[in-house]
């Protein structure tokens, strides 16, 4: 099964580092959190890869490009043998990764409806670039072949910004700090599609994933839902990449499923 990752939206909000660069090569800990998300799956032995590309594209080909070098532990450079190149001691994944280039200002539906050539006529998995989770891949894949439908969501409940305060008229009577929302479910990416999914889409550029095609699917209902009532945490602002960075200097990040 093929992941396909959405990377190709310009990251406003979180500016300060995406004016520089795609959000999804934002770093977490050294390296992209684009490479955080591609860990998860490769966990669960789903190691080819179909990136959408828009905003500073070129990023994250030189990315892929340079990262056979970069995840080596030593090489040789023999420049009396015409500049041949010895890899020493690899540390690289077993990843196949197909970059598409589907237009900077091209929307989430119409990115996705540019790589069904890449797909094929196969089941593919779907994702967000932004967004990490302690999800268990095999159990969202075998919920998704037990609903029966043509695409299924990761339902997620994000935590609260804000601790809640209670009180009786003027008098506090409590403070609980940051609770879980307030019980809304909201599409937390790690979705599941069958390929039937793409007529759905019916414009290569203007289409948004999560308005006409999730919400035609659901009225077909032909939309199953896999509900995720652990981790997951987006990085949409900087103050969302620091809570993401402390988690990963600490040892404890719950989305680090892989090994060293």
């Amino acid at each position: 099964m093929k992941v396909v990752i959405l990377a190709g939206g310009r990251g406003t909000r979180i500016n300060e580092e995406s004016h520089l660069k795609p959000k999804p090569m934002i770093e977490i800990g050294g390296s992209p959190i684009l490479w955080h998300i591609m860990k998860i799956y490769s966990y669960y032995g789903i190691n080819e890869f179909i990136i959408c590309l828009g905003y500073k594209g070129h990023a994250i080909k030189e990315y892929f490009a340079n990262y056979y070098i970069h995840m080596s532990k030593a090489i040789t450079y023999d420049f009396t043998a015409g500049n041949a190149l010895e890899i020493h001691h690899n540390n690289f994944e077993p990843w196949k990764v197909t970059l598409v280039e589907t237009g900077e200002d091209t929307m989430t539906g119409g990115r996705i409806k540019q790589i069904e050539p890449y797909v094929g006529n196969s089941p593919f998995m779907l994702t967000y670039g932004d967004g990490l989770a302690d999800i268990n891949i095999e159990e969202l894949i075998n919920c998704h072949k037990k609903g029966g439908k043509l695409a299924t969501i990761t339902a997620v409940q994000p935590d609260g910004r804000f601790g809640r305060l209670e009180f009786e008229d003027e008098k506090v009577v409590g403070f609980t700090e940051k609770v879980r929302g307030d019980g809304a479910w909201i599409n937390g990416g790690f979705m599941v599609c069958e390929p039937q999914v793409f007529n759905y889409i019916k414009d290569k550029d203007t289409t948004i994933l999560e308005q006409e095609p999730l919400q035609t699917l659901a009225q077909d209902e032909e939309l199953n839902v896999y509900k995720h009532d652990s981790f997951w945490q987006p990085m949409d602002t900087l103050r969302e990449k620091i809570i993401l960075e402390e988690l990963w200097e600490s040892q404890n990040a719950p989305w680090k499923v892989w090994k060293n």
